[in-house]
């Protein structure tokens, strides 16, 4: 069935809340891993290292699907990106249902994290076909939903898993992955005429490999205490192939990222500060979950169940989804680097709760509202200083670097957390030293005074008219 690019009125009604429902769904079902780590191990008698795959692949086919399918949403057959994108994630979703072997549940994570990638493309069809002012609220909330998204698949997921086993939850996977295809049939409308993309196949490579060392990298936390020369090799490898990968963008007359855009300073600000922030707030994240699921015989914790441990990021949603809908009501009168800016305190304020209190199950639960309102206002105002310099034809290629950025950050927030928590674990003990949570907190605190000084340097840039 083929769409004129100008949707009817009656589609536009089911526009907005289709492309929230595609990227809540694809961030939900992404997330499906990180709480069924244990239940993988479990179920398919492999270590805890090697269930952690099922987060981390899922985290690099993401990744690396994102500036692809960014560059395909800027060109003429962004609808049938969609449904063919959404289709595998389908499939990767049944893999993980059926009874089959553990490589094969890692091949659906993979085909499920793809899904990952569609964020962008929502924004650009939000900014094509939806009125300025409903378009940039509207792609606000998408940003956001991709964050809480987390919030909604850690508790159900956890729920499910205790009531069903692991094939329960990932059969809600399969079931909401094939109601967003169907949403995204009926609802998506063609690109607008005349654009065109071409993939640059050279480009994909090379990311693709160097996203898989540092993700790698960040997952493997034995590797940097047992073997640090081969980590810091690895590490030098990935450094020198997202070199190549620059020289081959700058080279390419059709670049996967035009990276000559991106090293425009309100992007390469922004970027950086999603970078930043990232680590910091996947960091916060990790150690609350962590904390809360710490048996109380290790001195501190609460011995919460998976699904119990879930329902603290309820906040993180709640709050985060009540700072996307204000992001863009106040950012009529605030800059957009100023909210990145204000958001990223927000943060540090949760990081500071956590650090000085959380002897209280409450505590956890104040200390993740917190974040999430401040993740909530980040996510929001993030898209506004780059769409403020990037041509409207190019929306989804350049949302979908700043993703990838956000994807690094996200995992290498987990890895440091992990490294600061092993580094305090004494030997013969099992669990860290409450004083290592302490010590992960500072570092959190510090990685968000960056990215306030960084979002700050943006707003100055502005205010002193040097950005176009």
């Amino acid at each position: 069935m083929i769409r004129s690019a100008a949707p009817k009125q009656a589609e536009l009604r089911l526009l907005v809340p289709s492309l929230m429902f595609v990227a809540l769904v694809v961030a939900a079902v992404a997330s499906l891993g990180a709480p069924l780590i244990t239940s993988v191990a479990t179920t398919f008698h492999v270590p805890l290292g090697s269930a952690q795959w099922t987060l981390t692949i899922a985290l690099l086919s993401g990744a690396v699907a994102t500036p692809v399918l960014g560059r395909l949403g800027a060109g003429p057959h962004r609808r049938a990106a969609i449904l063919v994108t959404l289709a595998v994630v389908v499939a990767g979703s049944a893999l993980t249902v059926l009874p089959l072997p553990f490589a094969w549940l890692l091949v659906g994570r993979a085909a499920q994290g793809v899904g990952l990638g569609l964020t962008a493309l929502m924004m650009g069809v939000a900014r094509d076909h939806l009125p300025e002012a409903r378009s940039a609220a509207t792609i606000a909330l998408i940003s956001v939903v991709s964050i809480i998204g987390i919030g909604v698949g850690y508790p159900l997921a956890g729920l499910l898993a205790e009531l069903g086993g692991v094939r329960a939850a990932y059969g809600f996977g399969l079931l909401v992955t094939a109601v967003a295809f169907l949403t995204a049939w009926r609802s998506m409308p063609e690109a607008p005429a005349g654009r065109t993309a071409h993939l640059d196949v050279a480009g994909a490579v090379v990311l693709a490999a160097a996203l898989l060392l540092v993700l790698f990298l960040a997952g493997e936390r034995n590797l940097w205490s047992r073997h640090l020369a081969v980590a810091a090799g690895l590490a030098v490898v990935a450094v020198v192939l997202l070199c190549v990968w620059v020289v081959v963008e700058l080279r390419s007359t059709t670049p996967l990222v035009d990276v000559r855009a991106v090293r425009h300073p309100a992007v390469a600000g922004a970027n950086l500060a999603m970078f930043v922030g990232g680590i910091g707030m996947y960091l916060l994240l990790t150690l609350i979950t962590r904390y809360a699921q710490t048996p109380d015989g290790a001195g501190y914790g609460f011995g919460l169940t998976t699904f119990v441990a879930g329902l603290i990021l309820v906040p993180f949603s709640l709050l985060g989804f009540v700072a996307g809908k204000l992001t863009p009501r106040v950012r009529t009168r605030i800059a957009d680097p100023l909210l990145l800016a204000g958001s990223a305190v927000v943060v540090g304020g949760g990081f500071a709760l956590f650090a000085a209190a959380r002897s209280d199950l409450v505590e956890l639960f104040a200390a993740m509202g917190v974040l999430g309102f401040g993740v909530g206002g980040f996510s929001a105002a993030m898209p506004g200083v780059i769409l403020a310099v990037t041509p409207q034809s190019e929306t989804s290629s350049a949302m979908s670097f700043n993703y990838v950025v956000r994807s690094v950050g996200f995992a290498l927030g987990s890895a440091v957390g992990g490294l600061i928590l092993a580094a305090g674990t004494g030997p013969g003990h099992l669990f860290p030293d409450d004083s290592a949570y302490t010590t992960a907190a500072l570092v959190g605190l510090g990685a968000m005074a960056i990215t306030t000084l960084t979002s700050l340097a943006l707003a100055r840039r502005r205010s002193s008219g040097t950005n176009p």
